[in-house]
């Protein structure tokens, strides 16, 4: 068997005739800037072009554009169609020029595909078909070239692919939104209040008078050391130890207008949390000057969490806090529970979490967010496996 193939043989679709040819009655005005522009016969006509024989004064070449106005009779009524034509082929001995439609616009293609179809089928064209056929859509969309690309260049589809990832990120955002809010809605319970505490002492004012803090910027003092000095008159120190003799209005006078200067000391290595009296201010005796926080002391996590959320904040429960002014989110556990009013029904508790890591005494008194995580994890979800014997 010879499986050669021959190149010569072509295929009859590749050699027919674009649109069919046909001879009907109409005529070519053409417009040339002339003025007295010339009336040829159409020999024949199809949707893509025309042939006409040219006058002897008009001899066109291949290539140039013609305008031109065609000219049907239907009904006894002029039809009128100014066309564009480019010259295709010449003969010479003939004077029959071959033209292809340029621009035509969809009305005219419409126009002209019904006027050759009725002609071929032999019906009658009337102008109410005309006019019908001009006022439907006569055209579709093209048909999409499958593995081409729907014929998009290669920008197009870069920026198809953008727009669709971009609407595919977006829709994924979106989505882990709505699920960390809903997560966070059922899962997670939020402390209503939290704050940094660690055991401190009061020092307190051991005579009335005015303060003048001796503690430095960093307000740290070491065990001894002076916190401050205070001044006061020397009546209020001999007040309950006077007789008869200094009673007198003279002696009185001359006592309250000497002072007596003292020195407050520090308890222990301490940071000085807050300073309740001003310099130069008064201050009773007994008074809490200042608020003092031993260093090197662990703190721990006091929490407020309402009494709706009693089952996860019991002693034991695993929660996560962060500190105000600080990134890192850290975990501790609780350890007690209990009811904010001794004698009273409360709809709060308060809870102390121990820290997992030692928590340094400078970040006493700064507010903490808690919030304790009951929802499904990797560990979770291993232990009930494991329960299921799985």
């Amino acid at each position: 068997m010879n499986t050669a193939v021959n190149v010569n043989v072509v295929h009859e679709s590749e050699a027919q005739r674009q649109h069919a040819r046909v001879k009907i009655p109409a005529k070519l005005r053409l417009l040339n800037g002339q003025p007295n522009a010339p009336l040829v016969r159409i020999e024949d006509l199809s949707a893509g072009g025309l042939s006409y024989i040219a006058p002897a004064s008009q001899r066109p070449t291949v290539g140039d554009v013609i305008k031109g106005r065609l000219q049907f009779l239907i009904d006894n009524l002029g039809l009128a169609m100014d066309v564009e034509l480019q010259v295709r082929s010449y003969d010479a001995a003939s004077g029959r020029v071959g033209c292809q439609f340029q621009h035509l616009e969809a009305q005219d293609i419409a126009t002209l595909r019904h006027l050759i179809t009725s002609h071929l089928s032999g019906d009658i064209v009337s102008m109410g078909e005309v006019l019908a056929t001009l006022q439907r859509d006569n055209f579709t969309k093209a048909r999409k070239i499958k593995g081409d690309g729907n014929g998009m260049s290669v920008l197009g589809r870069i920026r198809a692919v953008t727009f669709s990832l971009g609407v595919f990120v977006i829709g994924l955002v979106a989505f882990g939104f709505i699920f960390k809010t809903v997560y966070g809605l059922y899962f997670v319970s939020h402390a209503e209040a939290g704050v940094v505490s660690v055991p401190g002492m009061d020092v307190t004012m051991p005579r009335e008078g005015t303060v003048q803090s001796l503690v430095g910027a960093d307000g740290v003092v070491t065990k001894d050391a002076p916190l401050a000095s205070f001044s006061t008159n020397m009546l209020e120190m001999l007040q309950g130890h006077l007789d008869d003799a200094l009673l007198q209005p003279a002696k009185v006078e001359e006592l309250f207008g000497r002072k007596l200067s003292g020195t407050l000391t520090s308890p222990c290595d301490c940071t000085v949390a807050r300073q309740l009296v001003a310099n130069g201010q008064y201050a009773a005796k007994g008074q809490v000057i200042f608020q003092l926080v031993p260093r090197h002391t662990a703190a721990t996590i006091d929490a407020r969490f309402s009494y709706r959320q009693f089952g996860n904040v019991m002693p034991g429960t695993r929660v996560n806090f962060q500190i105000a002014g600080e990134s890192e989110t850290r975990s501790g556990v609780i350890t007690s529970s209990t009811n904010l009013a001794a004698t009273d029904l409360s709809t709060d508790i308060r809870v102390q979490i121990q820290p997992d890591e030692a928590l340094d005494s400078r970040y006493a008194g700064k507010p903490v967010e808690v919030t304790s995580d009951r929802g499904p994890s990797l560990s979770w979800i291993i232990d009930k496996a494991m329960a299921a014997g799985l």
